[in-house]
């Protein structure tokens, strides 16, 4: 048990029969009244975020979480196949657990994060950043590098990633897993 007071960005609680993850707190200190912790919480299995007061002094029911580094290796139906770097012990992923699955390769290293009680998964994260290499996009004409305009160009995950003109089939790029957009040529 923790206090309201002690949540911090982070911090897994569980309210309601459900998991919370701390994203955003407050303490506020009204004219009249006591003092209270506004919090935003995301919903670990949904991923809604809801907006909750707490009293300070209040006892909540924290959860223990662990964060392991697990290598990507390949996909089983659903499922998707990680491996712990240090123990070599495989666990299967469902897709619907992983964050940025869609520019997830073979070899990729994501932060699993588990319940430490139960040893139960609760997502896998990717890196905000990943370099894929372009397989296929149509060739740019010589002095496209002067607007902003894009192109639809198919990475090695298999998705469709819009570049900018001046990208070349077979180069590097560095994308943004959360929304997929273009963040620049990767230098190899």
């Amino acid at each position: 048990m923790i206090k309201s007071q002690d949540i911090k960005k982070g911090t897994c609680i569980r309210m309601d029969g459900k998991l919370y993850f701390c994203i955003d707190f407050l303490h506020v200190k009204p004219g009249k009244g006591n003092t209270i912790m506004r919090t935003t919480l995301k919903d670990v299995v949904s991923g809604r975020v809801l907006e909750k007061r707490f009293n300070i002094g209040e006892s909540l029911e924290d959860v223990r979480v662990e964060r392991r580094p697990y290598q990507y290796l390949y996909q089983e139906g659903s499922d998707y196949i990680f491996m712990n770097g240090e123990t070599y012990e495989q666990i299967p992923i469902a897709k619907d657990l992983i964050t940025g699955v869609a520019y997830m390769k073979e070899g990729d290293v994501v932060e699993v994060v588990s319940d430490a009680s139960t040893e139960t998964i609760l997502y896998a994260e990717m890196p905000v950043k990943t370099h894929l290499k372009i397989v296929y996009t149509e060739p740019g004409l010589k002095g496209d590098t002067a607007t902003n305009t894009l192109k639809p160009a198919k990475v090695e995950s298999g998705v469709e990633v819009r570049v900018p003109l001046f990208i070349e089939e077979g180069e590097t790029i560095e994308v943004d897993t959360r929304d997929g957009s273009y963040l620049g040529r990767v230098k190899e």
